[in-house]
């Protein structure tokens, strides 16, 4: 379990600071380099989706817990993620795992609709109300079990998992436009490790690159449910 911090809550001004500190040092200086993403990362307030008692931490580049044992993913493997992605201003993209809401807010900055499934309560109630009070009218929250997406809204022009999967969900692929991108970490070595994947789909299936080690919360739901 993470330490509470004791340290008082920067200003406004001061986190807008360390903000953009971290996307000039920790993603710019890295290998982030879709100005899109930088401009989202620069825009959202991660301190706002994280609990207040964390917010002197927002801006360091590691995960946080936010309660019913998830974690808000470090800065860096959400722009990551969002780059992979390779949105464009009119895409539509799906979401599993909302969490904090603070990923669906950096896609919600580039594409034109975010479509989100949460799968607990708890968690779903107090996303969708922050994600309207900051005025992402763009962003569609659900409740439901991520495994299934949102047929309803598929085609999309990407999927991103925010939740460890123990293998590539096909039915999500089936949603997924061809030539488009599903980026997502999955479960190797029989549990003791995690990768970040991306799929594109083709005309006749679908190519795999495997990108680098990981470390998320297990993907809970139907598909976590097939490994028991």
């Amino acid at each position: 379990m993470a330490e509470e911090s004791h340290l008082p809550i920067p200003s406004e001004e001061e986190q807008e600071r360390r903000r953009f500190h971290m996307v000039e040092e920790d993603l710019a200086g890295r290998d982030i380099d879709d100005e899109a993403v930088l401009n989202a990362m620069r825009s959202v307030p991660r301190h706002l989706f994280v609990p207040e008692r964390l917010r002197d931490r927002a801006y360091c580049d590691g995960p946080l817990p936010i309660g019913e044992g998830q974690t808000i993913s470090q800065p860096y493997v959400v722009a990551s993620m969002t780059q992979l992605l390779e949105l464009a201003p009119s895409s539509k993209v799906l979401e599993i795992g909302t969490g904090s809401g603070y990923q669906a807010a950096v896609l919600a900055e580039i594409a034109a609709e975010v479509y989100s499934v949460e799968v607990i309560p708890e968690l779903h109630g107090a996303t969708t109300r922050l994600l309207r009070d900051l005025g992402y009218q763009n962003v569609n929250v659900t409740l439901g079990d991520g495994f299934h997406g949102w047929p309803e809204q598929a085609p999309f022009d990407g999927i991103i998992i925010t939740a460890a999967a123990p293998r590539i969900p096909e039915q999500l692929l089936e949603q997924l436009r061809v030539g488009r991108h599903m980026v997502l970490p999955v479960v190797t070595m029989a549990g003791w490790s995690q990768q970040l994947q991306r799929v594109t789909r083709t005309a006749t299936g679908y190519t795999l690159q495997k990108l680098y080690d990981v470390r998320f919360v297990p993907m809970r739901g139907e598909i976590d449910r097939r490994q028991q």
